[in-house]
């Protein structure tokens, strides 16, 4: 493993308007970490992950992708680098399946259409897919929806991925499948940080949990010490509060 973290956040800063919503956050990820990020609405936590493949450009501080500021980075490549899979999943309704995911492999990065169509059933096979491949977003269900839009992330062939709650707007029966995808993902080597309340996911899959609240790290750390034996008080009735609403999908 190289001696430079993946992805180092240094000191963010992130406000909108007045308001400020990230204060001076920092943290380090290896390569083929998972990292779940929880904390309550409006704690920064999908402006975090926006602020990292620059969504949303900060106002103070650094990201660092294998090293390099990614403030230096063009914004395609950074993104083709830090894979994003949203909670209302942002699929083109005009497109296929197959094509919602060939469009960045052959727009971005100028494959042949034959290409393209290869790598995208190849990704569509990889989250159970292949047999939707010609079906419009509007003729999947919500499970599929975003199990495309997973694949449209992996085919760019990221070093990072980024999941921004990807079950929440989910009925609960669906939410397993996605899990489902994101697990595999992680035991096959992907790096993850995943915005989440699915805390059975984060207790099997994370090596790490940071509670974000009021836009900093109030506390990090593997999901056994994170669950069992948190230093902050505030951490405890945080996790608690979402395993009893949320239970232990996963």
């Amino acid at each position: 493993m190289s001696d430079v973290p993946l992805l180092r956040a240094e000191n963010i800063h992130k406000r909108f308007g007045d308001e400020q919503v990230l204060r001076g956050v920092s943290f380090e990820m290896d390569t083929q970490d998972v990292q779940v990020l929880v904390g309550s609405s409006g704690s920064g936590k999908s402006t975090l992950l926006r602020c990292i493949n620059r969504l949303a450009e900060f106002e103070e501080g650094e990201v660092y992708l294998d090293g390099t500021p990614t403030s230096e980075m063009d914004v395609n490549e950074l993104r083709q680098q830090v894979g994003m899979v949203f909670q209302d999943f942002n699929l083109f309704a005009h497109l296929t399946a197959v094509e919602n995911v060939t469009l960045g492999l052959r727009r971005v990065l100028g494959q042949s259409k034959a290409d393209a169509e290869t790598r995208a059933m190849r990704e569509l096979e990889q989250v159970g897919l292949a047999d939707q491949a010609d079906s419009y977003p509007a003729e999947l269900s919500g499970g599929q929806k975003q199990r495309v839009g997973i694949a449209r992330a992996l085919a760019m062939d990221p070093k990072l991925m980024l999941f921004d709650e990807p079950t929440s707007a989910l009925d609960p029966e669906l939410i397993g499948e996605v899990l489902g995808v994101m697990r595999d993902l992680a035991e096959g080597g992907m790096t993850m940080l995943c915005v989440t309340h699915e805390m059975g996911f984060a207790r099997q899959v994370a090596t790490d949990i940071m509670f974000l609240e009021g836009g900093t790290i109030v506390e990090h750390g593997p999901p056994e010490q994170m669950f069992d034996h948190p230093e902050h008080e505030r951490t405890k009735q945080f996790l608690e509060r979402l395993t009893t609403l949320h239970g232990d999908h996963g």
